[in-house]
C-alpha cells in the first residue's frame, strides 16, 4: 500500500508550531530554577505525586508504544495489550508498596548507585555503563518513530524530522533538567490521552462500530484466528504466547522494568517524600488500566480498514493521515510529539544522570561541588542528542520498531532484575557473585539470539530469551556468591530489605 504525504491542513500546522514552541519555552523557563545537581537530576527532591505518575505513564508510552503497539495489535492481535495488564499493573503495585519506598529513603541518585553500595563499584561500573549505551540506543529508535510519522503526515524527510525533534526536546531537557521534564510530562500526558482518544473513537465510527470489529476480524479466516485472543496458546507462531507473556514478561521484562530501570525509577527519587512516592506509583498504575485500549485499538480497527500492509508499524500514522479531518489532526499530531517528547527527554535526563554520577564523579572527577556536576550533565544531554541522531537510522533496518526497542531491553533486563533481587532479598550474595552472575547472564542472552532461529518457533523470542538469560544469571550469582566470601555483614545491614536503610553514600 502506498501512503500520501504531506496533507497536513495550516491550522494543523499552526497547532504543531505552538506546541512546539510552547513546550520549548515552558522548560527554558523552568531552567530558571535549576541551581544543583540535585535540582537538576532530581528536581530538587520536590517533586509532586500527581505529575510524576502521569510522567511515569506518558513516558512508558511514548511514540514508541503509539506507532509499536498499535503496529503490533496490527499483526498479532490484541494479546498485546498483556504488555500493559499484565506487563505493568501487577509490578507498579509492588513497586508502591516495597521497593521506590526503600529507594527513596536511601537517597541514591541512581540504581547503579544501589547495587554499588550493596555489591561494589564493579557492579556499579557494569550496571551503569549498560544502562547508559541502552538509553543512548534507546533516544535514536525514540527519534526515527517521530521521523517515521512526519515523514507520512507532513512530507518532511526524515532525517529533518529526526534532527528537529533531538532540537526541541535537547534544548528544554538541557534548561529544566527532571523539572522540566516531569511537569512536560504531565501536560503531555493530557494531550495524549485526549489525541488517543480522538483517534479510537474516529476510527471505531468509521469501521461501523464494536460489533462490526469484531465481527469483521472474526471472518478474516485462520491467519487471525488469534486475533482477537488475550490468552494466545503456547505453540502460536507469535511473540505474545501464554508462556512468553508469563515467564517472560510476567516474571522478568515487567519487573525488571519497574523496580530496576533508571529512566523510570528517577523521577520516583526525586519526590516530596516517601508517601508521596508510594502515591506517583499508583497513580501511575490506575491510568495505566486505559492505556490497552486507546493503544490496541487504532491497530485492529486498522486491519479492518487496511488490510494487507507490509510493515504492521505503518497503521497508527496511516490512521492520523486519512481518518482525522483538519484541527483534530493537529491535536492528535500534537499528542503524538508529546508522546515522543516524554521518552525522549526522560531517557536524556537518565543517561545522563547515570554517566555523571555513576561514571564521572566516582572515576573521573570525584569531590567537585554540585554546580559542576549539574554543568556536566547538561553537557552530556547535548552529547547524547547528537549520538542519537546519528543511531536513529539504525531503527530503519528492523522489521518492527516494537521488537527492535524489547530486544534491546531483553538481552539485558533479566541479568539486570535477577543481581537486584537477589542483593535486595538474600543477605548472602556478594559482588563477585553479582559480577558473574550479570556477565553469564549477558552471555547467555546474547547467545540465544545468536541461534534463536535454532531454538524458538516464533519470529521475535525476546520473551523466552529474557526468562532464561534472567535464570542463568540468577544460578551464576548464587553459585559464585556460595563458594566466595560472605559480604559483611554490618555493611549490608541497611541495604538489604526489611534491615532499614543506610543513609550515608
Amino acid at each position: 500500500m502506498q501512503l500520501g504525504i504531506g496533507q497536513l491542513a495550516a491550522i494543523d500546522v499552526v497547532i504543531v508550531l505552538i506546541y512546539l514552541v510552547g513546550i520549548t519555552v515552558f522548560g527554558s523557563w523552568v531552567g530558571r530554577f535549576i541551581k544543583t545537581d540535585r535540582d537538576f537530576f532530581l528536581g530538587g527532591r520536590n517533586l509532586p505525586w500527581w505529575a510524576i505518575g502521569m510522567s511515569m505513564v506518558v513516558s512508558d508510552i511514548g511514540a514508541l508504544e503509539l506507532v509499536g503497539v498499535a503496529g503490533a495489535a496490527y499483526t498479532y492481535g490484541i494479546a498485546v495489550a498483556n504488555f500493559d495488564w499484565i506487563g505493568c499493573i501487577p509490578a507498579l503495585v509492588l513497586a508502591a508498596f516495597i521497593f521506590i519506598p526503600f529507594y527513596w529513603r536511601s537517597k541514591v541518585f541512581t540504581i547503579p548507585e544501589y547495587l554499588g553500595r550493596r555489591y561494589n563499584q564493579l557492579v556499579r561500573s557494569m550496571v551503569a555503563v549498560i544502562w547508559g549505551v541502552v538509553f543512548i540506543f534507546q533516544l535514536g529508535i525514540f527519534f526515527y518513530t517521530a521521523a517515521k510519522t512526519m515523514h507520512i503526515l507532513c512530507g518532511w524527510p526524515i532525517y529533518f524530522s529526526i534532527v528537529l525533534t533531538a532540537l526541541v526536546v535537547g534544548i528544554y531537557t538541557f534548561f529544566g533538567g527532571l523539572t522540566a521534564v516531569v511537569y512536560s510530562d504531565a501536560i503531555q500526558c493530557v494531550l495524549l490521552f485526549v489525541g488517543s482518544i480522538l483517534i479510537l473513537a474516529i476510527a471505531l465510527f468509521k469501521v461501523g462500530g464494536y460489533n462490526e470489529l469484531m465481527g469483521q476480524i472474526s471472518s478474516l479466516g485462520t491467519d487471525f484466528e488469534h486475533h482477537l485472543s488475550l490468552i494466545v496458546p503456547a505453540d502460536s507462531p507469535t511473540p505474545f504466547s501464554w508462556a512468553g507473556i508469563l515467564f517472560g514478561l510476567a516474571f522478568v521484562l515487567s519487573p525488571a522494568y519497574w523496580l530496576g530501570n533508571q529512566a523510570i525509577v528517577q523521577r520516583n527519587l526525586g519526590a516530596r517524600s516517601e508517601y508521596e512516592a508510594k502515591k506517583s506509583v499508583l497513580w501511575a498504575a490506575f491510568l495505566k488500566l486505559f492505556i490497552p485500549i486507546i493503544l490496541v485499538g487504532p491497530g485492529l480497527i486498522g486491519v479492518v480498514l487496511h488490510p494487507g500492509l507490509e510493515n504492521g508499524d505503518d497503521i497508527y500514522p496511516t490512521l492520523i493521515y486519512e481518518l482525522l479531518p483538519p484541527g483534530v489532526t493537529g491535536i492528535v499530531f500534537a499528542a503524538f510529539l508529546a508522546a515522543l517528547m516524554s521518552s525522549v527527554d526522560t531517557y536524556l535526563n537518565s543517561a545522563s544522570t547515570i554517566w555523571t554520577k555513576d561514571v564521572y564523579q566516582k572515576f573521573i572527577m570525584p569531590g567537585r561541588d554540585e554546580h559542576h556536576y549539574m554543568l556536566v550533565g547538561k553537557v552530556l544531554v547535548l552529547l547524547f542528542v547528537v549520538l542519537g541522531v546519528f543511531l536513529a537510522p539504525l531503527s530503519g533496518r528492523f522489521p518492527s520498531i516494537f521488537g527492535y526497542f524489547v530486544t534491546i531491553y531483553s538481552v539485558f533486563q533479566g541479568p539486570l532484575l535477577a543481581i537486584l533481587l537477589l542483593g535486595f532479598l538474600w543477605p548472602r550474595a556478594n559482588g563477585k557473585g553479582a559480577a558473574a552472575g550479570l556477565a553469564f547472564g549477558v552471555c547467555t542472552s546474547a547467545a540465544l539470539f545468536w541461534i534463536q532461529d535454532l531454538l524458538f518457533t516464533c519470529p521475535e523470542p525476546y520473551l523466552y530469551i529474557a526468562w532464561w538469560a534472567f535464570l542463568a544469571a540468577l544460578a551464576g550469582t548464587v553459585a559464585v556468591s556460595l563458594v566466595t566470601k560472605a559480604p559483611p555483614a554490618g555493611k549490608i545491614a541497611h541495604l538489604v530489605y526489611r534491615g532499614g536503610v543506610d543513609q550515608g553514600s
